[in-house]
Order: structure tokens, then sequence, then C-alpha cells
């Protein structure tokens, strides 16, 4: 089963706990549909599980750094300030530069790292795991991938370590996971809410 790599810094809001069952949303300041979609299904979930289910915030940045850091992240929570296109959409459609909407969650920053860095051999096979059947592929594909990869990787000048590592395809972003940080379930875009609802009753249950 997949593992959840959560490779964030220290907590810049609330407190979370590991618990059985485990819900991250990862998403980005600079992303007008975290905010018109995920954040408030996930304030609603966290409303309705916060006592059976562990929950964590991740603010990642895989482009627009100049938006997507952890100081606009701090204003976001402070005081509602948005940045960038969510801020162009907020202001276009609502006439507001501000957040209405309190992230109640715990957040985090996502760990920001220079590709020289991050790109090692740990890291370069984590990734290719997480490929479909890649422990099946012949050792002459595996070498010719691994060098894809760190070819791709190098060309990057700051990598978010949760968002790559776990090879997530966009923000915002779903994972549920349990206290050994096994995937049980991802959703990219804008899940149904019912759906995760369900999902997490069952993995209660």
């Amino acid at each position: 089963m997949a593992k959840f790599h959560l490779n964030t810094q220290k907590l810049v809001q609330g407190e979370s706990t590991l618990k059985k069952v485990n819900l991250a949303f990862v998403f980005q300041v600079n992303c007008p549909g975290c905010f018109i979609y995920g954040i408030p299904i996930i304030n609603n979930l966290y409303q309705s599980f916060q006592d059976k289910v562990g929950f964590i915030g991740v603010a990642t940045a895989f482009e627009d750094f100049e938006f997507n850091n952890e100081a606009n992240l701090k204003l976001l929570l402070e005081n509602g300030t948005l940045v960038g296109e969510t801020k162009k959409y907020y202001y276009t459609n609502y006439g507001v530069t501000t957040y209405l909407e309190k992230l109640n969650f715990p957040v985090a920053f996502d760990t920001i790292t220079p590709s020289e860095q991050f790109i090692n051999s740990n890291n370069i096979e984590l990734m290719c795991n997480a490929i479909p059947d890649f422990a099946n592929f012949s050792e002459t594909e595996k070498e010719i991938l691994v060098t894809k990869v760190k070819a791709y990787y190098s060309q990057i000048p700051l990598i978010a370590e949760t968002f790559t590592l776990n090879q997530l395809r966009g923000t915002p972003s779903f994972i549920i996971f349990d206290d050994n940080y096994t995937i049980l379930g991802s959703y990219f875009g804008h899940p149904n809410e019912g759906v995760l609802k369900i999902q997490l009753d069952k993995l209660l249950s």
C-alpha cells in the first residue's frame, strides 16, 4: 500500500494529532478553486469529524512562489488576506479582497527545498515507486525513468516536498491516511463532500 509522505514545516495554526483515520487537505493560497470549493468542504468535514479524525491542512507551492509562500499563508490565517489569482477572482466577482470564511482546521506550510538538495536516491526512489507497476519494470526501464525524473526536477529551482513526493496532480487535493501513513483514499479537484463523508464514516466504523 502507498504511503503518504507528510514533509511539512511546523504548524502555522492549531494542533494536529495523528489518529486511526486522518485527512490532509493540500492547497495553494494562489488557487481560486481551493477557496471556492476546497476550504468550505474541509471546514464542514472538520466540524463533523474533528473528534474522530486527525486533520492537517498543507499549504504548498508548485508554481507562483511569489504568492504561494508562508508569509501569505500567515496573512490569510490572520485576517483573510487574499493574493494573486485568488484575490482577483473574489474582487471581480464579489468586490472583496479578503476571504470571509475562516480556516478552522490545523494548517502547516509545505517544506520547500532547493532542487539540488531534494534530488537524492531516497526521494527519487519514493517518487518512482509511486508510479503504477514500477516494480514490474525491467532494470533498463527503471534506469531510464530514474534518469528522466532526475533531469526533470533538476530544472525546477524550488520543490515542495509533500506535494512532490506524493506525486499529487494539483490543488486542491484530499488524502485520507491511517496512523501508519498508509493512504486509504486520494481525491483531486472538487470531490463531492458527501462522498468524502461516506468514506470517513466507513473507515471509522
